[in-house]
C-alpha cells in the first residue's frame, strides 16, 4: 500500500513540476521551440545561487551535527562510534565548500563557451648556411 501511494506521490510531483516548467516556458510569447528553449533557460539563471545558498546551509547544519555526534561518543563510547561524528563533519566541510570549487571551476574553465585552441607551427626555418 505504502510503495504504491510513494509511486503516485512521485509521480504527482513529477507532473507538476513539467508542468510548472512548461507553464514558464510558453508564458513569455511563442510557443516555437527556440522560445520555450529560451525561456527555460532563463528561468534556470538563478540555480547555481540556490544551490549555493543550499549547501551553505546544509554544510553548516551537517557540522554542527558531526560535532554533536562526537560529544556523544566522548560522553558514551560504546553508543556512539566516532565514525558518526566524523561522516557529519566530513561531508558538512564537503557541501560547504562546494560553491568555492565551483566558483574556482567556473573561473578556470570560462563560462565564454571558447575553447582553448593549443598552438599551431605556421612555419620552420633552419637558418643553415
Amino acid at each position: 500500500m505504502t510503495k504504491n501511494f510513494k509511486h503516485h506521490v512521485l509521480a504527482f510531483q513529477a507532473a507538476f513540476i513539467v508542468g510548472m516548467l512548461s507553464k514558464e516556458a510558453v508564458a513569455g510569447g511563442g510557443s516555437d521551440f527556440s522560445t520555450i528553449a529560451r525561456n527555460i533557460t532563463n528561468s534556470i539563471e538563478e540555480i547555481p545561487g540556490m544551490v549555493t545558498g543550499i549547501s551553505y546551509m546544509l554544510g553548516l547544519m551537517l557540522g554542527v551535527l558531526g560535532v554533536l555526534k562526537i560529544k556523544d561518543h566522548v560522553e558514551n563510547p560504546t553508543q556512539t562510534p566516532m565514525k558518526d561524528g566524523a561522516v557529519r563533519l566530513a561531508a558538512g566541510g564537503a557541501l560547504f565548500a562546494l560553491p568555492i570549487v565551483f566558483e574556482s571551476m567556473l573561473n578556470t574553465i570560462g563560462t565564454t563557451g571558447t575553447l582553448v585552441q593549443p598552438a599551431t607551427l605556421n612555419k620552420v626555418e633552419f637558418n643553415v648556411q
